[in-house]
């Protein structure tokens, strides 16, 4: 390690540049050990969630070694749009910042390169697969041999691993870096990564001795809720009119579906309900792509109907809610999207809607995969571990944290936590439906799907029921007592209990499983949450926008007048952000304009106290910002 600080204290520097560049006065979490260990020359492996301020990690050691004269870091970022922000953010911030891919001309790249080769630029954002042509590489060679290559940020890394949700095999071809440049320090980055993952980005990344970095993945302003899929779309309009309305409109979220054209009929019936929504998937046009995402990070209210094409890297911190109406591959999957919800610490929603079909669909994709039975066992653990978590009726946040190895209490704020559900026991009903499974497999030598067995189970006299003489059975009528939604759910907790086995190759037939043989005897039991119970009133100071929104940094209620004065705040933030081609937070965040709606300063000096107002945009804009708040004295 070396050090960059003329008096010898990097972390102090490090300090110095958070206020004077980005406008704060302390680091949060492990933010302080991060940046003085990489600021040293440290590699490093950090795993920070979504909103935990990942981007200062690796920005704040590219200022400080850059002022000492280390030279030019290179971000690898995945997306145009996360570097077109990022890049325009550090500009507001009075950072020399650049990127270089498909959407600059020629004649505007080989402008960049020459600034890079000047040193005139200290953060250039680049995609892995321009980062490893021939051409780039000898720019970095040229830097490297004057001692000008300060350091390499690897975005996204979980995109290196195939176990990973956002696997991109051009990400494998940076082992260039360590290979070429082996005394260049490199941090790899990334909000989501379990075990399996953790380990891919240290091998094919040649990590192994990078220090590890691993931050609480818990986001506690998050509430999580999953219910039983009944109508989803019907459910989804209800969840935002019921917790995501107010006086001047809807939030704006996130609504995941599984296929481009659930997301199309979504779009449409959010459109038909009064709702600001837009679709997002690969199928459509890339102009069009493009503006709808524009849109969602330019607009307020905007709700974004989308497949797992839209997210990665979105920087819209006021995302109050994401929501599913399919069920994800797998927990990092989940925790990625739903992450994209409060990246502000302010309150937000996971609401997810899942059914056995959702079951279903994901164990056929996985079976008809070409992949090799390794992977798919793989990855069929990861969806049994995100079945469990959507069947579990104690603490959400509580199965979601040991997911990812972390130990945690109860938290207050997830369905589980605030509506306790009270179960009942289900055993001898699943022993029913087992029972009837394997009775119909014997006296037949074939199986059924899931709507034939209940036919059986609750004696209902079919053509499909007669003509294989299966009213004749033990079974036929004993589930008489349960209806149609309470058979498919414990289906659903069987399924992900791996009692039984949907066979999705000859038409969703059911078998029994592995697990049936302990129920079946009397050696396990099985809970089940009454269906017809109705959850209690969430009150909407736990994720609405109507409290939060007029919340002062202290936490106390704004005035109506300082809500005014916030109110001309943002419509001054949406001017000067339509000016600059940028989203409005890019210019302040929301919750920087609500301190100074609440602190009212009255001079450049009172600016200085305001969180998120750094050195160059107190220049910048705080005229402009004390002449708003004038209005309001």
């Amino acid at each position: 390690m070396i050090d960059i600080s003329e008096n010898g204290e990097t972390l102090e520097a490090c300090a110095g540049v958070l206020q004077e560049v980005f406008g704060y006065d302390a680091f949060r979490g492990p933010q302080a050990d991060i940046v003085r260990h990489v600021s040293e020359g440290g590699d490093a492996l950090v795993l920070m969630p979504t909103g935990g301020g990942k981007s200062l990690c690796f920005q704040i050691p590219a200022i400080v070694r850059a002022r000492g004269g280390l030279g030019l870091t290179v971000v690898v970022s995945p997306l145009i749009a996360l570097m077109h922000d990022q890049v325009g953010a550090l500009l507001e911030a009075g950072v020399a910042a650049a990127f270089l891919n498909s959407s600059l001309s020629s004649e505007e790249a080989q402008s960049i390169e020459k600034q890079m080769l000047r040193g005139e630029i200290t953060l250039l954002y680049a995609a892995p697969e321009r980062l490893t042509t021939p051409r780039f590489l000898a720019l970095l060679d040229a830097l490297h041999e004057r001692g000008k290559l300060s350091m390499f940020a690897i975005d996204e890394a979980h995109c290196v691993s195939q176990w990973g949700h956002d696997f991109r095999p051009e990400y494998r071809a940076l082992v260039v870096l360590h290979e070429r440049f082996a005394g260049v320090p490199r941090v790899a980055l990334t909000a989501t990564a379990d075990d399996l993952t953790r380990e891919d980005i240290v091998n094919h990344l040649q990590l192994q001795d990078a220090r590890r970095f691993i931050s609480s993945f818990d986001r506690p302003n998050i509430r999580y809720t999953i219910v039983e899929k009944k109508d989803g779309s019907t459910q989804l309009l209800r969840f935002i009119r019921d917790e995501h309305m107010g006086a001047s409109g809807h939030d704006a979220g996130i609504v995941y579906c599984q296929s481009r054209k659930r997301v199309e009929e979504v779009a449409g019936m959010l459109c038909d309900a009064g709702l600001n929504a837009l679709p997002y998937h690969a199928g459509l046009d890339a102009a069009v792509r493009q503006r709808h995402q524009d849109r969602f990070l330019r607009e307020e209210g905007v709700i974004m109907v989308a497949t797992i094409a839209f997210g990665m890297g979105i920087d819209k911190p006021d995302v109050r809610f994401v929501a599913h109406l399919d069920m994800p591959k797998n927990i990092e999957g989940y925790y990625q999207e739903t992450g994209r919800a409060g990246r502000d610490g302010e309150p937000a929603t996971a609401w997810m809607v899942y059914g056995l079909q959702d079951v279903v669909n994901q164990r056929r994709m996985i079976d008809e995969s070409p992949a090799a039975d390794e992977f798919k066992q793989v990855l069929r653990g990861k969806l049994d571990a995100l079945l469990t978590l959507a069947e579990a009726s104690d603490c959400r946040r509580v199965r979601l944290l040991a997911y990812f190895g972390e130990a945690s209490t109860p938290c207050g704020n997830c369905d589980n936590c605030i509506s306790p559900p009270a179960l009942d026991d289900g055993t001898e009903s699943a022993r029913k439906l087992l029972s009837c499974i394997y009775r119909v497999q014997q006296s037949s030598g074939m199986a059924f799907g899931a709507g034939h067995i209940m036919d059986i189970l609750r004696g209902k006299v079919t053509e499909k029921v007669t003509q294989y003489g299966h009213d004749k059975l033990s079974t036929f009528g004993i589930g008489a007592d349960l209806g149609e939604t309470q058979w498919r759910a414990l289906m659903r907790q069987l399924v992900a209990r791996e009692a039984i086995h949907v066979d999705s190759a000859h038409f969703n037939t059911l078998h029994l499983a592995d697990a049936a043989r302990a129920i079946l005897k009397g050696e396990t039991q099985v809970w089940l949450r009454p269906l017809s119970e109705k959850k209690k009133a969430v009150s909407r100071s736990k994720s609405g926008r109507s409290s939060q929104a007029a919340l002062a940094p202290d936490g106390q209620p704004l005035s109506l007048a300082e809500r005014e004065c916030l109110d001309a705040l943002k419509a001054w933030r949406a001017e000067v952000a339509r000016e600059h081609n940028l989203p409005a937070f890019v210019i302040f965040h929301d919750a920087t304009l609500r301190a100074i709606a609440a602190q009212k300063p009255r001079s450049m000096a009172d600016l200085d106290g305001v969180a998120g107002i750094g050195q160059k945009k107190r220049e910048a804009y705080g005229a402009e910002v004390l002449r708003v708040v004038s209005a309001f004295e």
